[in-house]
This record gives C-alpha cells, sequence and structure tokens, in this order.
C-alpha cells in the first residue's frame, strides 16, 4: 500500500472525474446517471498498516511506492486514517522505543478501527513470542484501551479479542457486526453505512428469497436478510463464515442459511451438476429465488457464475473493480437492464472506485 496524495481540495474534482468515468463505462448499456456517494474527507480509512523502518536507531512507521521496497517514506501521522489510529500511532511508538521486548524484531504493525470506537492492533515479528512478550504486550494492550495480536512464523498470540466490534445503522436500525482480525471488511465506514442503505433500498421489500453470493462476514447479509421472506448465503473463507455466524445470531436474524462455498461450486450445486456434503440439510429446490445478490473480488464473476445470475429477476451487483463490472453488464445485457446505478467512494484520492448495479429482467 502506497500513500495517497493526500489533498483535500482536489476532493470534488477527482470524485466528479470518478462518476464520469464510471458513467463511460455504463453509456453502452443506457445506465441512468450514477447516484453519488461521496467520502469523508480525512479520518475515513478504518484499517491501515504499516512496515517499520530503522533509521537513526529508531523505529518508524513507514510506506513504500509500488515496485519500490528500498526507499520508504516515513510516516509520523496519517490523516486519512480514522482518529483513533492517529491517536494511537504515536502512543504504540513511543511504547515500542522504550521496551527492547515490545521493538525486537517487529517488522509490522496493523490498525484495525471502528466508527463505534473499537481497536485491535496487530503485531508482527521475525521471532518467536515469548512469556515476556506478552507480558507487556497485555500492559500496553490495558494501556491503549486495545486487543492485541502478536504474530510470528506458526504462532499468534490474542490479547483481548482477535476481533473488533462495529455498528451500523441501515433505514434506522442499529446493526452489530464482529469484524475479524486478518479478514477482509469495509476500509471506509461511513462509505460502507452508504452502501448498506443504498443496498437495502434497491432491493426493496420482497415477498421471495434472496441468494447472495460472496457474503464475507455478512456485511450486506444482515439488513437485506429484513427485506426478503429468506436468504442463502455463501462465502469460501472460514473466518469470516464463522464471523458471519456470529453476527446473524447477535442481530437475532434467524431467516439465513449460511454454507461455506465458492461461487463457482454453488453454481455446480444448482445445477445438479454434483452434490455438496455441506449443503447437507439445505432444501435447495424450497427456495423460490426472486434476487440474487454480489459483491465479488476484483475479477468479477467468472462466466459460469455470471450466466448463473442471468437465472434470477433482480441481480443486485457491489463492484471493486468497474472494469470487470462492465464486463459481467455485457455478458447479461441481452436479458436484463440497468435500473439503478451508484458510486460510493470508498478509496478518496485514488483511482478506485466502488460502484453498485441493479440489473433487472427485461
Amino acid at each position: 500500500m502506497s500513500r495517497p496524495q493526500f489533498d483535500p481540495t482536489t476532493y470534488d474534482s477527482q470524485l466528479a472525474a470518478k462518476a464520469e468515468r464510471l458513467r463511460e463505462l455504463l453509456a453502452p448499456f443506457d445506465a441512468p446517471a450514477p447516484e453519488v456517494f461521496d467520502s469523508p474527507r480525512a479520518n475515513y480509512r478504518l484499517r491501515t498498516e504499516f512496515r517499520l523502518w530503522r533509521e537513526d536507531g529508531q523505529r518508524h512507521y513507514a510506506m513504500f511506492e509500488p515496485g519500490n521496497n528500498h526507499t520508504p517514506i516515513l510516516i509520523e501521522d496519517f490523516p486519512i486514517a480514522s482518529r483513533r489510529i492517529n491517536e494511537l500511532m504515536p502512543q504504540l511508538k513511543a511504547a515500542w522505543q522504550v521496551s527492547e521486548t515490545l521493538s525486537f524484531k517487529l517488522f509490522q504493525v496493523e490498525f484495525l478501527t471502528t466508527l463505534a470506537g473499537d481497536a485491535l492492533i496487530t503485531l508482527a515479528y521475525h521471532r518467536p513470542l515469548d512469556d515476556a512478550w506478552q507480558a507487556e504486550a497485555e500492559q500496553l494492550a490495558a494501556q491503549l484501551g486495545v486487543s492485541i495480536v502478536g504474530r510470528s512464523r506458526g504462532k499468534r498470540i490474542v490479547i483481548g479479542r482477535d476481533y473488533v466490534e462495529e455498528e451500523l445503522v441501515v433505514a434506522g436500525r442499529t446493526f452489530r457486526y464482529r469484524q475479524p482480525e486478518g479478514a477482509f471488511t469495509q476500509p471506509n465506514g461511513e462509505v460502507c453505512q452508504k452502501m448498506l442503505n443504498w443496498a437495502y433500498e434497491a432491493l426493496g421489500e420482497r415477498e421471495d428469497d434472496l441468494l447472495e453470493l460472496y457474503c464475507g462476514n455478512g456485511n450486506f447479509t444482515l439488513p437485506l436478510a429484513t427485506r426478503v421472506r429468506k436468504v442463502l448465503a455463501t462465502e469460501i473463507s472460514k473466518s469470516s463464515v464463522n464471523a458471519a455466524l456470529a453476527n446473524l445470531d447477535d442481530n437475532g436474524i434467524d431467516n439465513v442459511s449460511l454454507v461455506r462455498l465458492s461461487a463457482e461450486e454453488l453454481t455446480q450445486a444448482l445445477n445438479e451438476v454434483r452434490p455438496f456434503r455441506r449443503l447437507a440439510g439445505i432444501d435447495l429446490k424450497s427456495y423460490d429465488f426472486g434476487s440474487v445478490f454480489v459483491d465479488p473480488p476484483r475479477a468479477g464473476m467468472d462466466p459460469d457464475t455470471c450466466e448463473l445470475t442471468r437465472r434470477f429477476e433482480r441481480i443486485l451487483y457491489i463492484s471493486c473493480n468497474p472494469e470487470t463490472l462492465a464486463q459481467n453488464i455485457a455478458q447479461l445485457h441481452d436479458s436484463h437492464r440497468i435500473e439503478r446505478c451508484a458510486l460510493f467512494d470508498q478509496f478518496p484520492y485514488t483511482h478506485h472506485m466502488e460502484s453498485g448495479v441493479l440489473l433487472v429482467r427485461r
């Protein structure tokens, strides 16, 4: 990760350029003008990681430009990161500067925070962690009011919790989320909240069922489950599945069946290519799917999964790569039209775009 060129005076023009780029990509499909959801101009990023660089006998937070691991950009503060991260950075640095136990062969620090104020710090080492390290890390965690995870080759020590707790408000209801250390979470909490509300509104109140692919920790699953009869959700990451199950339970949502399958495997199951033991007890024929929700990785949906979504009346698609989104829409354009689209500025001051479309059958 390189340091974004932080200049709030350029924000509006950058956002306008992104909106124009999305319009260009979706123009061949007669898309309506995108709804544009902006980001806070500063302190929007809830998670970040830094390498450490030794200079003048001290370790400093550092980042590097892509392809250059030899010329560090030393970091004292990080204005795009949450206020909580900026509060913790100097406190943590002061702690390792006076403690050989904490600093010896420490090479990377990761911060994970939430809008709700929770925080977790991961400290990664090129050495085994011992009882002396754990004792000092426990004192540091208490002093900073955070959880700490220590990582070394083949070992992980958790002090406190190995997740943070988030609260996001969708349509007036507060949803609580466990976000595990090391697992994917949306980095921009304020924009994530806007995404959830847009998806909730775009799906609408339904009387049929929802299929969700790539559900992660249940970020979208929780609010969307309140709009349909029942949900079948899939995710391949074991840690994300465990977090999603906990989040469903914590929020009292009982109309979701979650299975650990990839999108490609579920496609095979629905096409009756082969059975899966992980679907034992789930009657796929009992579902009356009217909508499918997808939030795929940057590569987008593979052709078979994209073809699977064609079966549904409504396709609600959140994308972190508008180019692969456009490729998927090109495959679906003969059967579905774009009814709504949106730009979510998850990553200000970069070229990255998060977007959403609602496709409905022609």
